[in-house]
Formats: C-alpha cells, sequence, structure tokens
C-alpha cells in the first residue's frame, strides 16, 4: 500500500518531469523506431558524442571537487558515493576499481545504493523516494567532516540523495553532488555542484544513456584526478597498481621498465625483491638506494614518487 508520501512525490513526478532536462523529448531522433539498425546505432551514437563536450563544460565545478576529495583522503578521510538506480551502481563500479588500479583501501572510496546492495542487480522501489534512507545510510557508515559525500542523481531532485546531501552537511562533511539538470535542488544544496547538461536522452527519459555516460565519466575523473594529486600516478604510469593476478604482474613489470628503461628481466627481479611493490621497485632502480632507505624516504613523502625521486636528486644521494 502507498502512504500518503508516496502520493505526493508521484503528483509532483508529473507536475515537474517537463522542466527536467534529461525527461525533454529529443527532436533528433523522433522517427528512431523507423531506422534500419544501422541508423539507430548512428542517430545514438550521435547524441553520445556530445557527451564528453558537456563534461568538458563542467571542467573548472569537476576540479574544485577533485581539490576537496584529495585533501580530505590525504588526511584520512573517505569518498562516499551515494545514488539510486543506475546513479547508484555506477558510484559502486567507480568505487570498486579504486582498490586495484591505485593500491588503496576498499574502504577509501565507498559506494551505496537506494535499497541496499540487493538493489545493484534489482531495482528496490520506492527506496529512492526516502529522504531517511539517505540519511540512515550515512550514519551507519559513520560519517565525520573528513569524509566527502558526493551524491549522483540525473534529475537533481532524487528524494534519496537528498537526505544524504542535508545529513553530511549536518556532520561538516563536504557535499559534492554530481547532477544533468542546471540548477536542481541538489545543486543548489551542495557544496561543490557539478552540473553536466547532456540534453535529452535518444530515447526519453532513459537517463542511463547520455546522463549514465556523463556520471561514469565524472566519476572516473574524481577519483582519478584525486589518486594523482594524492601521488597514486608517476608520469601517467599506475605505480600503485596492487598485484592480484597475472595480468597485473604482467602489468607491473611494464610499468617499471617504462618508468626507469631497465630490461624485463630487471624489473622481474627487482619486484621480486619489493614483494611486486611497483612504486618502490621503481624508486629503487631510479635511485639505487637499497630496499630499506628506499621505503622509508617514500614513506617520508606521503608515497609521491616524483617528491621523494626529487629530493633524493637534491640531496645528491645514490641517484
Amino acid at each position: 500500500m502507498r502512504n500518503n508520501f508516496d502520493v505526493e512525490c508521484a503528483e509532483v513526478e508529473v507536475s515537474n518531469l517537463s522542466e527536467l532536462v534529461t525527461e525533454g523529448r529529443n527532436p533528433e531522433t523522433l522517427d528512431i523506431d523507423k531506422l534500419d539498425t544501422v541508423g539507430i546505432v548512428n542517430r545514438i551514437n550521435r547524441e553520445d558524442r556530445k557527451v564528453a563536450e558537456a563534461v568538458a563544460a563542467a571542467s573548472e565545478d569537476i576540479a574544485r571537487a577533485i581539490d576537496v576529495i584529495a585533501d580530505r583522503l590525504s588526511k584520512g578521510g573517505r569518498l562516499i558515493y551515494m545514488g539510486a538506480g543506475t546513479s547508484g551502481r555506477l558510484g559502486i563500479v567507480d568505487a570498486s576499481e579504486c582498490p586495484p588500479t591505485f593500491g588503496v583501501d576498499s574502504q577509501m572510496v565507498q559506494g551505496i545504493i537506494a535499497g541496499g546492495n540487493g538493489a545493484i542487480l534489482k531495482s528496490v522501489e520506492g527506496a529512492e523516494d526516502s529522504f531517511d534512507l539517505g540519511k540512515q545510510d550515512l550514519m551507519e557508515r559513520k560519517l565525520t567532516p573528513n569524509d566527502v559525500v558526493c551524491a549522483i542523481a540525473a534529475s537533481g531532485r532524487t528524494p534519496y540523495a537528498i537526505g544524504g546531501m542535508k545529513y553530511a552537511k549536518e556532520t561538516g562533511a563536504p557535499v559534492v553532488c554530481v547532477t544533468m539538470n542546471p540548477d536542481s535542488e541538489m545543486a543548489r544544496i551542495a557544496d561543490y555542484p557539478i552540473s553536466v547538461v547532456v540534453g535529452p536522452e535518444a530515447i526519453m527519459g532513459s537517463t542511463r544513456m547520455k546522463a549514465g555516460t556523463a556520471q561514469k565519466m565524472v566519476l572516473n575523473i574524481l577519483t582519478t584526478g584525486a589518486m594523482i594529486r594524492l601521488g597514486k600516478v608517476y608520469s601517467n604510469l599506475m605505480v600503485d597498481v596492487r598485484v592480484s593476478n597475472e595480468k597485473l604482474k604482467a602489468r607491473a613489470k611494464r610499468i617499471v621498465m617504462l618508468a626507469t628503461g631497465c630490461d624485463e628481466a630487471n624489473a622481474a627481479e627487482m619486484l621480486s625483491k619489493t614483494e611486486y611493490d611497483t612504486k618502490l621497485s621503481i624508486f629503487i632502480i631510479v635511485t639505487g638506494i637499497g630496499v630499506g632507505g628506499a621505503r622509508e624516504i617514500l614513506n617520508n613523502h606521503g608515497g609521491y614518487l616524483q617528491k621523494a625521486i626529487d629530493f633524493v636528486k637534491n640531496n645528491d644521494r645514490h641517484v
């Protein structure tokens, strides 16, 4: 049975959907159902090309969010994505990719979805309409001012996300939002709003399309940018990659070879000595410092490889 809150939400949805860019009817695809299959593919692809430009238009807002995320992560905080449906799933995907890519703890970047883990595979009806549920999910994670909450919603008005955002502000945690509609309620609440206006979808209201693609791009940039700021990248190499399978062993060797100019045999030998610590292996090969001393210098520089190398060079040590 639906409660009064559900009925009220339904009425608001019907009256306000036409005001949302993402709910508009796309004049470029009115005949998409009449096209042959190649025509359908080309028409959708033509719409998808607009996504990168829309993300680029929000670059300054994305950069501001990266800076606060990197600052809080450097202080032991967490980045917590939250959203419903496609938005929630994309946050979970990005969070899950950070540990193997950048060697960080699985708690550093987290993703939560309205309706809990079961909603990852199957929609949980009504969960996104609860302000309290968003708050409760963050309370369970014992939010602190060092954490950053990033709420994701194409519409910019999802109650679950808004409830979490308001609670985060009460705790003093910085709040980022990623939406696809300008001047949304979420954007007005957030400390660091990111609005990527991709226009109406090829299929009206199917925000898993351009909106979802834009969200994935933005989340990738947020975490990658923050990890670069934290020294997880040397040049454009993933030097903190966590080696957990044969493919990643091969990647680690290649990274060491590219970073130092050594051959495969030397890369493999050094990685074996450092227990496949890619960053440490590079530092030792570049500087000539022993394992113990190299590890200490890296730790003293917060794991930032370039800063550690510069320190050794400036102090005229083994390099």
